[in-house]
């Protein structure tokens, strides 16, 4: 029987989630919270609309010549892999149809439902949020050896890896602290990219709607000089 999965909300032609164009699937629940989240309304395990495995490849399947060689679907979140087995099914089903997997993840603790969904992604987009275990532990709740160790399972597959990292000024924007970041991405066997992201706050009005906080409200956007100059070191 096929899996059900919590989806939070589909994109259909995607140009910024992974190579190519791709329909993009966010999935409902993250553990983290992190301060520039800019999807908190995934957040909650509670929400979010109930698919089965097939009802997301026939979603996929309309936009396929759109694909090219490169396009195909990604999984967002949240936190995808809170739902890795369900995941782990998609992405078999999809590679049955021959379209191409990307993981769009902050990294978990590494199970076996995580390692069969490793073995049927394409690229992993994994986020590494900040340069020390002690940021992380402050700002995310968890280690940073959950991400490394995440990092060090994909090599054990195939899968192309991109890092990103949002730079935050004031937070993560330092010279040193963006050449850290490199470096822990540098452990990634097939690292096929650095992206780094300009922290942005279009994500207010949800916040607002949600009648959370936003913990970045008077923290100013990062500009695209900012980001160039960090580019250079990297």
């Amino acid at each position: 029987m096929s899996k059900v999965g919590k989806v939070h909300s589909f994109q259909s032609l995607g140009a910024v989630d992974g190579p190519g164009i791709r329909f993009v699937v966010f999935m409902q629940g993250c553990p983290y919270s992190c301060p520039y989240c800019h999807n908190p309304d995934t957040r909650p395990f509670s929400g979010g609309t109930e698919y089965k495995v097939e009802e997301i490849v026939a979603k996929a399947e309309r936009y396929k010549t759109y694909f090219g060689e490169k396009g195909g679907v990604t999984v967002s979140g949240g936190e995808p892999l809170m739902q890795a087995e369900f995941v782990a099914e998609l992405f078999e089903a999809l590679h049955e149809k021959g379209i191409t997997t990307a993981l769009d993840t902050a990294g978990v603790k590494v199970t076996d439902a995580v390692r069969r969904v490793l073995a049927s992604t394409d690229t992993v987009l994994c986020d590494i949020k900040f340069p020390t275990d002690e940021l992380y532990k402050k700002h995310i709740g968890t280690g940073i050896d959950t991400v490394l160790d995440f990092i060090a399972e994909c090599n054990k597959t195939q899968a192309d890896v991109i890092v990103r990292h949002v730079v935050v000024p004031g937070m993560t924007d330092g010279e040193e602290s963006v050449k850290t970041v490199a470096s822990l991405a540098g452990a990634a066997k097939n690292l096929r990219g650095i992206e780094l992201l300009p922290f942005k706050k279009l994500c207010v009005q949800k916040y607002d709607e949600l009648g959370l906080e936003f913990p970045l409200a008077d923290t100013p956007e990062c500009d695209s000089d900012t980001i160039e100059r960090l580019k250079k070191l990297i």
